[in-house]
């Protein structure tokens, strides 16, 4: 579980930063060389290799090096993880939200209830006229 969490937490780190988002993003579309991933940021080079490095080590990105081009993809199945953690919270918010309208529903009952035992304030008291 530890080692779960761990991976985990490198998976939402490296998808915390934009720059790393918009490469993951432009990975779904296809593999990609560092120079084409590169090319939209104003950055230099060394700079957005640190990016790719952290995608790596967190798993979401495969990168292989053929003569002078290295190339990246995407590994989709790094996101398992993160899903599955992300439908648990799900589940449990859920859980949470249908307690909450069931006691609110039954606050509104109790309320109704105790508004239909008492007098109505249309009627008029004796002696009033």
């Amino acid at each position: 579980m530890a080692n779960q969490l761990s991976q985990l937490d490198q998976i939402f780190a490296a998808l915390a930063d934009p720059t790393r988002r918009a490469i993951v993003m432009r990975l779904c579309a296809g593999e990609a060389s560092v120079g084409e991933l590169a090319d939209p940021f104003e950055m230099a080079l060394p700079s957005f290799m640190k990016h790719i490095h952290v995608l790596e080590t967190s798993g979401l990105v495969q990168s292989e090096k053929s003569g002078r081009v290295r190339t990246c993809r995407l590994s989709p199945d790094a996101l398992v993880g993160a899903e599955d953690w992300f439908q648990q919270q799900r589940a449990i918010w859920e859980a949470r939200l249908d307690r909450f309208e069931a006691y609110v529903l039954q606050l509104k009952k109790e309320k109704e209830r105790a508004s239909a035992k008492r007098p109505s304030r249309t009627t008029k008291r004796k002696g009033s006229e």
